[in-house]
């Protein structure tokens, strides 16, 4: 089955315009969701809308409200949200170019692929892709859909672009207050080197694939287990024990030293696996030569 767009228009560059669509990134299916089921019965559970002191109410009889201080509300009919709804455009003016680095990673909220919608406009499409990959810079505009106004980027991705929705500063925590209270002092040199080393020996390229949610591989196993089964008897596997430590005391210097011990034999494991195939074995950055101090 063919994806479906989650938007389709046109990019706008000054007087050039683009055909694009637009598809979501991510897939929810990877997750487990549950319902809610009455057990004697096996039939799922419904939710009814209720009042305190009154019980269930019309659905005619409903209307949203925002909450100024507890139990005080400001009505609003559904006509007066309509009313200040933005309108959906099919165009998405690229209004202004940064750096990359530029944008916090605490704003990127979702990601999507931007495709040219047909073979006329691909060439318009190449060009804007391969002008902001030259430049290194990141297209800033805003994207009406839905009634919503979203601040979105757009950068190079592959054969195609990237586009990701932007969160607004006003959504955004200053992380500064969380931690005002961490001390300013500055490591013992030796942890931080040992640290460092540390960090060199594990350093490889990112494979997202090399990394799985054992807690939905682990229901994925319960799940069919009991439909093999076709029982409703209770099934619980061991888990693996926690971590533990004899004393809250922990020597960080010990625990580093020991840290790259254990590195060091996984370290051999894959040279010698690299001779075998003939390929060089990947080295952890190297760390530049300190200089001496002069007097």
């Amino acid at each position: 089955m063919a994806a479906r767009a989650y938007w389709q228009g046109q990019i706008r560059l000054a007087l050039v315009s683009i055909p694009v669509e637009v598809y979501s990134a991510t897939k929810t299916g990877a997750q487990i969701s549950f319902r809610q089921i009455h057990e004697p019965t096996g039939k799922r559970i419904a939710y009814e809308k209720v009042v305190p002191g009154i019980g269930p109410v019309d659905r005619d009889d409903i209307i949203k409200g925002y909450e100024l201080s507890r139990g005080n509300y400001i009505l609003l009919e559904e006509e007066e949200i309509e009313a200040v709804r933005i309108e959906s455009k099919r165009t998405l003016e690229l209004v202004q170019f940064v750096d990359a680095s530029e944008i916090d990673p605490l704003y990127y909220e979702k990601p999507y692929y931007v495709a040219p919608k047909d073979e006329l406009a691909e060439e318009a499409f190449i060009v804007l892709r391969d002008a902001l990959r030259k430049a290194g810079k990141v297209g800033i505009g805003q994207l009406s859909i839905r009634g919503q106004e979203k601040l979105i980027a757009i950068k190079p991705c592959g054969k195609g672009l990237l586009m990701e929705t932007l969160r607004y500063a006003d959504e955004v925590r200053k992380g500064q207050s969380f931690f005002s209270e961490i001390d300013d002092k500055k490591p013992a040199k030796e942890l931080l080197d040992l640290a460092t080393s540390l960090i060199d020996s594990r350093t490889a390229p990112f494979d997202a694939s090399a990394y799985k949610d054992r807690y939905v591989d682990a229901l994925r196993r319960l799940i069919d287990k009991k439909a093999k089964s076709k029982s409703d008897k209770l099934v619980i596997e061991d888990a693996e024990p926690a971590a533990g430590s004899s004393s809250n005391v922990i020597d960080l210097m010990a625990a580093l030293k020991n840290s790259l011990k254990e590195d060091k034999p996984a370290r051999s494991a894959a040279s010698k696996a690299s001779r075998r195939s003939g390929k060089p074995a990947e080295e952890p950055a190297k760390r530049a030569p300190r200089r001496k101090k002069t007097a």
